[in-house]
């Protein structure tokens, strides 16, 4: 019974937030212990990846980033197109709320880090950071504090978070894809191309789709672009539709199969290799700079403010609806959630300031991020934890008084 329980436990949201959480606190005591040194050294050590003719050499904070982060951004790309085609995203009517959400919760944060960083003369580049949200850490603490709320708030929270990792995929190919070779990326669009066409046609094996994936991969890391925005492509180009000899979805198959990996290696070592940070030195006047206050401020106000003030504008125009069964204090705690930005601030905070890992824009970026996460996680977990409460409480009356009938 026990083994059971873990193992039902390991499959919950919960679980994999809970892996994301130690991860970083991992990175933090590492990197302010006597192994800080070596933590950082390591991040910093170049490998080599050669197959053949094939060669790469990239330091490990790299190969996290490019390399591993691609299968996140693959797997991101599984669940846009499958809820675009099969989910909540087919139904233009339920789009529109967490959609204007969405962008609500993109624009504002980027106006409150403006008007922070901007007037303190803080650097321009890093309003794109606190306009991520991170679906994992998100849902994590919804499942924990939130098990007695409408499930509807689940379905906003996670149509919302995809449009808003699809907005953060495009910020990321307009911003951080420059200096781009021609010809690497012409072939790989190619390759998508081809791939598009043969699955039309007929039925392609499974090797295909891992040394299509991995060749595509190479070709965008030689071309300049960002791999993230090649792994969604990617992924626009798995079929959904099931296979007659064994009616399975390759689509659904690989969200299946890439999954575990994704939330209980990928995104924890990403979180390990990112979140350190060395308070060595550091200094009150040293940590509050216009960088840092801006991503912590853009997360924990402006994300708040956006997506509750467009979910509330869409119901006002009669565009959208409030999820089915909930409150509006329930929605703001929700909205609360999505200023947890975590691994995908993390990710552009890499991408807007690309140098060393313990260089000071990046120490800023991972203090703000934390800052405004950490303030946006706690917030929203009580809000929804006495929201919970109170519905419980409601729930328990009323079925006092049913029974008193």
């Amino acid at each position: 019974m026990a083994r059971r329980a873990t193992l039902e436990f390991l499959r919950t949201e919960a679980a994999s937030g809970v892996i994301l959480g130690l991860a970083a606190v991992a990175a933090l005591i590492v990197a302010n212990s006597p192994l800080a040194a070596d933590y950082f050294g390591w991040l910093k050590s170049e490998h080599v990846l050669q197959i053949g003719p094939i060669r790469l050499e990239e330091s490990v904070s790299d190969w996290i980033k490019e390399g591993l982060m691609a299968i996140f951004f693959l797997v991101v790309g599984l669940e846009i197109k499958y809820e675009i085609m099969r989910g909540e995203l087919s139904n233009p009517r339920k789009l529109a709320t967490p959609v204007l959400a969405a962008l609500g919760g993109m624009v504002a944060p980027a106006l409150v880090y403006l008007a922070i960083a901007t007037p303190m003369g803080g650097p321009h580049q890093g309003w794109p950071i606190p306009l991520a949200t991170d679906i994992a850490f998100a849902l994590a603490v919804f499942a924990l504090v939130a098990r007695k709320l409408p499930a509807s708030l689940r379905v906003f929270l996670l149509t919302l978070a995809i449009v808003d990792d699809l907005g953060a995929i495009v910020l990321i190919a307009a911003l951080f894809s420059e200096g781009m070779s021609w010809q690497p990326a012409v072939a790989a669009v190619g390759l998508l191309v081809l791939g598009g066409l043969l699955v039309r046609w007929q039925r392609v094996p499974a090797p295909f789709w891992v040394l299509g994936f991995a060749l595509v991969w190479y070709l965008t890391v030689l071309s300049g672009l960002s791999t993230s925005l090649a792994a969604v492509a990617f992924a626009a180009i798995v079929p959904i539709t099931p296979r007659r000899e064994d009616s399975q979805s390759p689509l659904k198959e690989a969200m299946h199969d890439l999954h575990p990996y994704v939330a209980y290696l990928v995104l924890p070592l990403f979180a390990f290799a990112k979140a350190g940070v060395s308070f060595a030195g550091l200094s009150i006047a040293s940590a509050l700079t216009p960088l840092m206050l801006g991503i912590a401020a853009g997360l924990f106000v402006g994300k708040q403010i956006g997506v509750f003030g467009f979910a509330w504008l869409a119901t006002a125009l009669r565009i959208g609806a409030r999820p089915t069964g909930s409150t509006w204090l329930q929605l703001y705690g929700v909205s609360m959630l999505c200023g947890v930005g975590f691994t995908m601030s993390l990710f552009l905070g890499v991408l807007a300031f690309p140098g060393a890992v313990d260089s000071p824009e990046q120490v800023q970026v991972k203090l703000g991020v934390l800052l405004g996460s950490i303030l946006s996680a706690v917030v929203g977990a009580l809000i929804l934890f006495a929201v919970g409460r109170d519905q419980s409480a409601t729930n328990a009356d009323d079925a006092v008084a049913d029974g008193d009938e």
